[in-house]
C-alpha cells in the first residue's frame, strides 16, 4: 500500500474494533536447575587451566587470540569469586567453600571439555564435607584485532591516514563453561556456557601491542567473569517473567464499562461486571465473561479458579481462546508445583 496513511487509518481501525485487550502481570517461574532435598553445603572449583600435555596447542591459542597466561587465570578466578560470594548469599546452602587449593585441569584452548571422573568429584566431596560440586570447566578471553575499512575515494584515504593507521579496534569474547556434579546420584545436574561480548579500542600499527594497551581491558575481563559466575549462580533460583494475556472487550454495553475500569487499574470493579456477564442471556457475552474471570482468577493467584472459568468458557459456550488458555493455566500448575518444592527446601533451616 503506498499510501502510509491509509495505512495507519487501517491499522487504527483494526485496533479499534479488536474484540480483545492484552494485559501483562508478572509470574515466578521455577529455577532452571532444580537441587535436590539432600544437597545442603557446596564447593566451588577451577579446573579451566590446561593439563601440561595440552600446553603447545594451549598456549598457542592463547597467542592467536591475545588471551595471556595472567588473564587467564585472573579471569577464571574473578569467575569462581563471583559464583562462590552469589551461592553464599542463597539461604539453600548451610556453607559454601571455594577450593581454591586443588590443582584440577581440563583441555585449554577455550575446548569445553570431558566431565571430571566420578571418583575425583567423590573424593574431593568427601574430603571436604560438601554434597555438591560448582566447577568453572572453561575460561576464555578470545580477542580479535582490526585496523577501521576506509573509505574508497583516494583522497579521502590519503587524508585520514594517520588517523586510520592509529586507531586500532579489539572485540573479546569473554567465555566462561560451568559443571554442576551431584556425587551421591552421580549425576551432572547441570552444565552451561555463559559468553559476554566486549568492545574496545586502542591505538599503534602493530596489532599485538596496540591489543596489550588498550587500558582498562583486563579489569573488564575480569568483571566480566564475575557478572557469569553471579549470572550461572541464578540458574539455581526461581525468577520473574512478564507475560501477556488477552481479555475481551466486547460483548455487550457493559463490557466497555469493564474496559475503562480495567485501564485505569480497577481490574476489581471490570470482575464485578464480568461476574453479572457471565449469567447473561447471550452466549456470546457470557462466554467472554467466563474466560475474563479466568484471567482475574489468575491475576489473584487463584490458577485453579483459572482453570474452572476457562474450561466453561470452552466447554459451555465453546470459545477457542479458552481452550488455548487452559492449556496455559496446567502449564502453570505444573511449573508451580515445582516452585513449591524449591520454595520449600530454599526456606528450610
Amino acid at each position: 500500500m503506498k499510501n502510509p496513511s491509509i495505512l495507519l487509518g487501517l491499522m487504527v481501525l483494526c485496533y479499534s474494533c479488536s474484540s480483545t485487550n492484552l494485559m501483562s502481570l508478572s509470574v515466578t517461574e521455577p529455577a532452571p536447575v532444580g537441587l535436590p532435598p539432600n544437597i545442603k553445603s557446596a564447593a566451588v572449583v577451577d579446573r579451566s587451566r590446561a593439563t601440561d600435555e595440552n600446553r603447545t596447542i594451549d598456549a598457542l591459542h592463547k597467542a592467536l587470540s591475545l588471551e595471556s597466561k595472567s588473564l587467564q587465570a585472573e579471569g577464571a578466578k574473578a569467575g569462581v569469586t563471583g559464583l562462590t560470594d552469589e551461592l553464599m548469599k542463597n539461604n539453600r546452602f548451610t556453607s559454601v567453600r571455594y577450593l581454591d587449593n586443588l590443582d584440577l585441569r581440563s583441555f585449554g584452548a577455550g575446548v569445553f571439555p570431558t566431565s571430571l571422573p566420578w571418583d575425583t568429584v567423590d573424593s574431593i566431596c568427601r574430603l571436604n564435607n560438601v554434597d555438591v560440586l560448582f566447577s568453572l570447566e572453561l575460561f576464555d578471553a578470545e580477542s580479535k584485532v582490526g585496523i577501521p575499512v576506509p573509505p574508497t575515494n583516494l583522497q579521502t584515504v590519503v587524508s585520514n591516514l594517520p588517523a586510520i593507521a592509529q586507531q586500532v579496534n579489539m572485540n573479546t569474547q569473554v567465555k566462561t563453561g560451568w559443571r554442576i556434579y551431584d556425587p551421591s546420584s552421580r549425576n551432572i545436574l547441570d552444565e552451561y556456557i555463559i559468553s559476554r561480548d566486549l568492545s574496545f579500542q586502542g591505538h599503534g600499527l602493530d596489532p599485538a601491542t596496540a591489543g596489550s594497551g588498550l587500558i582498562g581491558r583486563k579489569e573488564a575481563v575480569k568483571q566480566a567473569a564475575i557478572n557469569a559466575g553471579q549470572a550461572y549462580a541464578s540458574r539455581i533460583l526461581p525468577y520473574s517473567i512478564r507475560v501477556w494475556r488477552y481479555y475481551y472487550v466486547r460483548g455487550d454495553g457493559n463490557f466497555i464499562v469493564a474496559k475503562r475500569m480495567a485501564q485505569t487499574g480497577n481490574w476489581d470493579g471490570a470482575a464485578r461486571i464480568w461476574q453479572q456477564e457471565t449469567a447473561s442471556t447471550s452466549r456470546k457475552a457470557a462466554g467472554r465473561a467466563c474466560y475474563n474471570m479466568a484471567i482475574i482468577s489468575e491475576i489473584n493467584g487463584d490458577l485453579p479458579g483459572a482453570v474452572q472459568w476457562a474450561q466453561k468458557a470452552y466447554e459451555v459456550y465453546g470459545l477457542r481462546l479458552a481452550l488455548e488458555y487452559v492449556n496455559v493455566l496446567h502449564h502453570r500448575q505444573s511449573d508451580n508445583a515445582v516452585l513449591k518444592s524449591q520454595t520449600e527446601l530454599t526456606s528450610t533451616p
